[in-house]
């Protein structure tokens, strides 16, 4: 018997209703009726028009910038429509709720690496459990001790099977001249685990950063030359690191050609130019970050994982093992 909730309710904000609604497709339910929005003075509210007493509720919200209703919304915005919501949720008797965040923003700062430098991954978990989150469902933290930051259970899928899978399909014929590669040191066991599951080499751009948002190639760790390169990371924001890293591996490396991937697509300032720009082929995100309709560009793709929350959700709800979903 399951004793937490009496069946699955799925709520949404606003920052990315698509996948919201291709998980309830998954589940094969209805998405919760509610409205979140904002008062004239920028305040954000939320109105949940159902009944959630003893239910299951999953709210997802990535804490990323959003468009609607064509206005933009901060990631400000969307931590704050996140934290209402699951206290409104928390007041209304829900059985259990789970903060589905498919992309965990204020991450990048997740320890001190200078005097007076805030903690702001931490502060972000303490705000979530104070307002009344049971767990947290997210996808590719930017780093693995953020799940320590909470005190409630945390379940950080991998975005990599499903780039496994879609690269095992399109590199069938050339594998043997394929590489993966890690745009830097630091994503080095990511890349290592990704190449593995693919049997793929694996090689190394080192480079050296300057100053946030910008950074210098020094060398490349393996031999690429030749080679389809595929690039892994676990989100890109301004662009900057990736199309470095490619052009280092075609004009230094002599890479035959390279595509990159990776789980959050943040593209923020000229993210999208520099990959137009770039010796990138393809660059794949996952939808873990909506498609914006500002992005023009014909060598990026999205991946829904729907599927993948939607079966985290099912194994949550069952109180059977999320484990399988690692493999």
């Amino acid at each position: 018997m399951i004793a937490h909730g009496k069946d699955i309710k799925v709520f949404t904000g606003n920052s990315n209703p698509e996948l919201a609604k291709g998980i309830c497709r998954e589940l094969g339910i209805p998405l919760g009726n509610s409205v979140v929005g904002a008062f004239s003075d920028g305040e954000n509210f939320a109105s949940i028009y159902e009944t959630v007493r003893g239910s299951d509720v999953f709210v997802v919200q990535s804490t990323c910038s959003f468009e609607k209703d064509g206005k933009n919304g901060t990631v400000n915005d969307a931590l704050m429509e996140l934290l209402i919501m699951i206290d409104a949720l928390r007041r209304a008797s829900a059985g259990r709720v789970t903060a589905v965040i498919p992309y965990f923003g204020y991450a990048r700062q997740d320890r001190k690496t200078k005097p007076r430098d805030p903690i702001s991954a931490k502060l972000v978990a303490n705000l979530i459990t104070c307002a009344g989150a049971d767990r947290v469902l997210t996808m590719d933290l930017h780093a693995n001790q953020i799940q320590g930051f909470f005190d409630i259970p945390v379940d950080n899928l991998l975005g990599s099977p499903v780039f496994v899978e879609y690269f095992t399909r399109k590199y069938a014929d050339i594998h043997d001249d394929s590489i993966v590669v890690s745009p830097d040191v630091g994503s080095v066991a990511r890349a290592r685990a990704f190449a593995q599951k693919l049997n793929m080499p694996l090689a190394i751009v080192d480079k050296r950063r300057q100053k946030a948002n910008s950074s210098e190639v020094m060398n490349i760790i393996g031999d690429v030359k030749g080679r389809h390169v595929i690039l892994l990371d676990d989100m890109v924001d301004t662009g900057g690191s990736l199309c470095h890293a490619a052009q280092a591996l075609v004009e230094l490396g002599g890479a035959r050609d390279v595509t990159a991937c990776a789980s959050h697509g943040v593209l923020s300032g000229p993210a999208i130019q520099r990959i137009n720009d770039s010796a990138l082929d393809e660059v794949i995100f996952l939808d873990t970050i909506p498609v914006r309709t500002s992005v023009h560009s014909n060598k990026i793709r999205y991946i829904s994982v729907a599927h993948m929350f939607a079966e985290a959700i099912s194994h949550i709800y069952m109180e059977t093992s999320v484990s399988p979903l690692f493999l």
